[in-house]
């Protein structure tokens, strides 16, 4: 018996059935939502009567746009940032700077948030280095990762070019991994929204979609929190197509990769 093409290991598929097979799990997820019998998971009925008391009566969108503010703000901190450290590890005597900002993906948030709190005065920077701080050793854990993977025989090539060294780090080190770095910007991109949350829960000063959350939370509104959690993804989702779309435009050489396939 022959296996229809998707359901055969290690073979690829068009663009337009990678979609079909996406609406078919969508919609299989929206009929084993409707169809199930968990009390605490609110049914898609009450979700969408939901987004009226959200948009109405909480101030939904004022909330988003202030959380969509410090996201992209933390997030070109934390790239800026993450490129600059992970860049210095092509010059020996600053490589070890580069791995210990990397290593402080491993800090909480819990004595971390006192010490910035004392550093920033109002609560939109304070959420921005905090969501920042959380996701710049991510980035240079990653880039870092994509710099050293940089074969020696390009650094060769570029030098029987007649580039200087500063020449060779431009041209093979930045120019050569910026679909990466792009690739480590949408990956982080989504992180943030997670910090975020959390994040905001703390500073509340500002408001934001956490502030919603704590508050929902608060009284047990399990419909308005799943309306949320659909807001974030669909806004998330959205942000990464956007990055996917930069990277192709400002990288299309990407696309001969991939042969346009999914």
């Amino acid at each position: 018996m022959t296996l229809p093409l998707p359901l055969r290991p290690n073979h690829q598929v068009t663009r337009s059935q990678a979609r079909l097979l996406g609406v078919a799990w969508f919609a299989s997820f929206l009929v084993i939502w409707a169809i199930s019998r968990f009390e605490v998971l609110p049914s898609p009925g009450d979700v969408v009567r939901a987004l009226p008391a959200l948009l109405h009566e909480q101030g939904l969108l004022g909330h988003l746009a202030s959380s969509l503010y410090s996201n992209l703000s933390a997030l070109a901190w934390a790239v800026g940032l993450g490129m600059f450290f992970s860049y210095l590890g092509v010059v020996p005597a600053l490589r070890p700077l580069g791995e210990l900002v990397s290593k402080i993906r491993f800090l909480g948030f819990a004595g971390v948030s006192v010490a910035f709190a004392l550093w920033f005065e109002s609560g939109h920077s304070l959420k921005v280095a905090l969501v920042a701080f959380g996701m710049t050793g991510f980035v240079v854990a990653g880039l870092s990762d994509e710099v050293h993977a940089i074969p020696r025989d390009r650094y060769d090539y570029a030098r029987s070019l007649g580039m200087s060294e500063w020449r060779v780090v431009w041209e093979v080190v930045v120019l050569g991994t910026l679909d990466r770095a792009l690739d480590v910007l949408r990956q982080n991109a989504a992180m943030g929204w997670m910090l975020l949350t959390t994040i905001e829960t703390l500073v509340r000063s500002e408001g934001g979609v956490g502030v919603l959350f704590a508050n929902q939370t608060k009284h047990l509104e399990l419909s308005q929190i799943a309306a949320l959690q659909l807001v974030i993804f669909a806004i998330g989702v959205l942000q990464d197509c956007a990055l996917g779309a930069f990277k192709r435009l400002v990288c299309p050489y990407t696309a001969l990769k991939s042969g346009g396939t999914s």
